[in-house]
């Protein structure tokens, strides 16, 4: 049954990346990371990351991207679509190596934070704001709080499900057996659902970036006369970023990240000690 299951989920993962990255080529008006990010994160959750970028990020037609993705709710799903990408690209590449380095579960969890949180915030994250912050430095700076909490969130989702199913499914450990690929799916899927709440929180407060229309990528649509709201919005200045979700970003004081950060870390804590009572962690 487990590999009927697979089969099937592995098709319908193929077919799905091959939707989205066709799509983000053909009618894509984000930035380059957003669109990776998205065919990543597709790659690792199949047709439940199609779902997703189908009803938050995919332009439904030229001049209509900025008002389609305009709900905090979408923007906060696109928001976490490059924490997600990046974590889970970092977590994947490190549950490969532990695998061949014959490590503990409870060092494999170790490793799998730190690769994670590595992809996360120096790709993914301070990438994507580089325009913004004009430095990359300045970028990971002003990134690194978000990616922490969000990061955080993810491994609260991603890891007890990897140990809950490795114990659960004896061998999936292996990156060369299928039950690997897709016991990292779940994880993923998971890891994604537990972190958008504060996600969706750190875009609501200007804390993080959502979704941004690339400045006059979305075009006016043909015949029917509609043309995007950034569009109507946009100064002379052609170099300016238009889209209202990208600017007047914020920040916490200094106490109150720490205590938002220490508590993400607690309620990590808590999901592996919990998990640990059914599964066992060793070091």
């Amino acid at each position: 049954m487990l590999n009927g299951a697979m089969l099937v989920w592995f098709l319908l993962t193929g077919a799905s990346v091959a939707f989205v990255v066709w799509d983000s080529i053909s009618n894509g008006v984000t930035s380059w990371v957003q669109r990776m990010a998205w065919i990543l994160v597709t790659t690792y959750t199949g047709p439940v990351g199609l779902f997703f970028y189908l009803i938050t990020c995919r332009r439904p037609f030229p001049g209509g991207h900025d008002r389609f993705t305009r709900a905090t709710w979408k923007q906060g799903v696109n928001s976490e679509m490059h924490c997600l990408a990046g974590d889970a690209t970092g977590i994947l590449v490190a549950a490969i190596l532990v695998h061949f380095l014959a490590l503990s579960n409870g060092w494999d969890i170790v490793v799998e934070y730190v690769f994670g949180f590595v992809s996360g915030l120096f790709v993914f994250q301070a990438l994507m704001m580089l325009s913004m912050y004009g430095s990359y430095s300045q970028a990971v700076r002003k990134t690194l709080f978000a990616e922490t909490v969000s990061m955080n969130m993810v491994m609260t989702g991603m890891i007890p499900t990897m140990i809950l199913l490795a114990e659960a499914w004896p061998g999936s450990e292996d990156p060369l057996s299928p039950t690997f690929w897709f016991r990292m799916s779940l994880a993923t899927i998971v890891g994604g659902f537990v972190a958008f709440p504060i996600n969706r929180w750190l875009v609501a407060n200007h804390l993080k970036h959502g979704c941004m229309t690339l400045p006059g990528a979305d075009g006016p649509a043909p015949d029917i006369g509609h043309v995007s709201s950034e569009m109507n919005g946009m100064s002379h200045d052609k170099t300016k970023n238009t889209s209202r979700h990208s600017t007047n970003m914020k920040a916490l004081p200094l106490h109150s990240m720490l205590l938002w950060i220490i508590g993400t870390y607690v309620i990590l804590l808590v999901a592996l000690w919990v998990t640990s009572r059914i599964a066992p962690i060793h070091f």
